[in-house]
């Protein structure tokens, strides 16, 4: 009880501070990727002034933590009476409620959770024939697998005017989305289902294009980059990230390879992952391995923004080499490979 209370007078951000510090440097460093520059500032903030912490708080921060993300897991799997249910199992009604509370801020209902469980075929059918804002605002909030398979099918004069409208998509009159929300709703109300998901923007895009197959892709990006240069570059440069050099064989990073400095490996390696230096270095020769983690090693501390530059310029160097098909990233999604 000690430690619970103890743990309740502690803030989110104390609480955040705390939890990486339990799980340590290395897991800790994965999760700042994720954060925005202020989060991670605040973070190192508040984990340089928390001098001392219980074991019992330490251990009550972490079983909160979990409890949380497996509140989410049963709602992403079936909604908030399905995650109450299993948690109620798990932890007491008590506990479960508890959990559930903290989570009903940022869980609220989104619009469209009954279409996400319907089959992309059959919600096709229902709103191909609709305004390309009408059919983007639906899709935002889709998975991306479903807008992928819904996106692919359309027209491709309607595929790449619907492709703009999510990715410029900000926000929508609440009134707008509920008369869609009705409209469809009504159209499907043998197919009503609940799940959670999220709003459009640039990301969204990105995850969707990364599922089409490449035709409707290429497709999409000419037009985009004709009609929105800016926003084409914005797409492009999300759409391939250093760490995704793992969806290349061996002999296209090999052929990679040969178009890259050395220095430039160097620096990008140097604040990559495990797995990643492990693909690279599998790739290259004994002598020039060695080569690179001498470099890496006498090379000390870098700053994080030539990380990102000496990255980027390797990812130019893949787009280029797909471009001209001289390898092939394995985005799965309907890509075709012939023997």
């Amino acid at each position: 009880m000690a430690a619970r209370a103890a743990e309740e007078k502690l803030t989110g951000l104390q609480k955040a501070a705390v939890l990486l510090i339990a799980l340590g440097p290395e897991k800790s460093a994965s999760i700042f990727k994720h954060l925005k520059e202020e989060e991670i500032e605040s973070l190192t903030l508040e984990i340089a002034n928390t001098r001392s912490i219980t074991p019992q708080v330490k251990e009550s921060v972490v079983s909160e933590f979990y409890q949380v993300c497996l509140a989410q897991q049963y709602i992403a799997e079936g909604g908030i009476n399905y995650a109450k249910e299993l948690l109620e199992q798990s932890f007491g009604a008590e506990k479960a409620m508890d959990v559930i509370g903290k989570l009903t801020a940022s869980l609220q209902v989104k619009p469209f959770e009954f279409v996400r469980k319907t089959d992309a075929t059959q919600l096709l059918n229902f709103i191909q024939d609709e305004h390309p804002q009408t059919i983007a605002l639906i899709l935002s909030y889709l998975s991306a697998a479903q807008s992928a398979l819904i996106i692919s099918a359309l027209p491709p004069d309607k595929q790449s005017d619907v492709a703009k409208r999510i990715a410029i998509m900000d926000r929508t009159s609440p009134d707008v989305i509920k008369e869609v929300e009705k409209v469809l709703e009504s159209k499907l109300s043998s197919l009503v289902n609940q799940d959670y998901t999220i709003i459009g923007g640039v990301d969204a895009i990105v995850d969707i294009l990364n599922t089409v197959d490449r035709g409707t892709e290429k497709h999409i990006m000419e037009t985009l980059e004709i009609e929105e240069p800016e926003l084409a570059d914005e797409i492009r440069k999300k759409m391939f990230v250093f760490e995704d050099i793992l969806l290349l064989d061996d002999r296209a990073i090999q052929r990679v390879l040969r178009d890259v400095d050395n220095s430039d490996l160097a620096i990008a390696l140097k604040g990559s992952n495990e797995e990643v230096q492990n693909a690279i270095f599998n790739n290259l020769s004994k002598r020039l391995a060695v080569m690179i983690k001498e470099d890496m090693e006498f090379m000390g501390p870098v700053r994080m923004k030539d990380v990102e530059e000496a990255q980027q310029k390797i990812v130019n160097i893949i787009r280029k080499l797909e471009d001209s098909a001289e390898i092939v990233i394995s985005r799965g999604g309907g890509d075709e490979i012939i023997v």
